[in-house]
């Protein structure tokens, strides 16, 4: 089981458990066409939104096959939720899950989610120990899959006619990232921080 000691911190957000008066920041992106164009539901209503709030703030821990660990992204300065991330665990004994995130479109460009979606990853591997994270998106969202390999994910495969899908067949691009591939990113991150030799301070 994975248990975190919240709020996580990145070097501008904030990340920790949704909570009820959290649903009118979510609602004016859950509400929104373009938000809702790619994903399973429709735009919400706040009565939607607060079901939906209700629901992943219960969402807090992995424990079990399916489990998804639900946080909402906060930007500290205005306290606002600009988004959400998720983490999925879709097998504890093969080590598996998936990265998931909806940002507010006046928050995207800026490298939110590129950040939170990061620090999900660092969950995963170097908390949970997983061996594998795969991140799905439409193929027509070039904005999700955009973000999948800014974090170094592998595009695997595209999956072509997959469901009816309001409206359209719909296809789907599927990205992973392997353990061992995090690790070796992380070293290469490491390295490039170090100070060149006689650059150091003495004690």
């Amino acid at each position: 089981m994975l248990r975190i000691d919240f709020p996580i911190a990145t070097a501008r957000l904030i990340l920790r458990p949704f909570r009820p008066e959290d649903a009118e920041d979510v609602c004016d992106y859950q509400g929104r066409p373009d938000v809702a164009r790619f994903m399973r539901w429709e735009p919400r209503g706040p009565e939607d939104v607060r079901v939906a709030v209700e629901q992943m703030a219960r969402e807090t821990e992995l424990a079990s096959d399916g489990d998804c660990l639900s946080l909402a992204v906060v930007e500290p300065g205005t306290g606002t939720v600009v988004g959400q991330v998720e983490l999925v665990l879709l097998s504890a004994e093969h080590r598996q899950g998936e990265l998931g995130c909806v940002f507010h479109p006046a928050h995207q460009g800026k490298g939110f989610a590129t950040e939170a979606a990061f620090a999900v990853l660092h969950l995963g591997f170097d908390a949970l120990g997983l061996h594998r994270v795969v991140g799905r998106c439409h193929a027509d969202n070039a904005a999700s899959a955009g973000l999948l390999e800014r974090l170094g994910m592998r595009r695997e495969a595209r999956f072509i006619g997959t469901e009816f899908f309001k409206g359209a067949w719909r296809d789907d691009l599927v990205y992973a990232m392997l353990r061992q591939e995090w690790l070796s990113r992380a070293a290469r991150r490491s390295a490039s921080r170090a100070p060149e030799a006689g650059t150091g301070t003495c004690p």
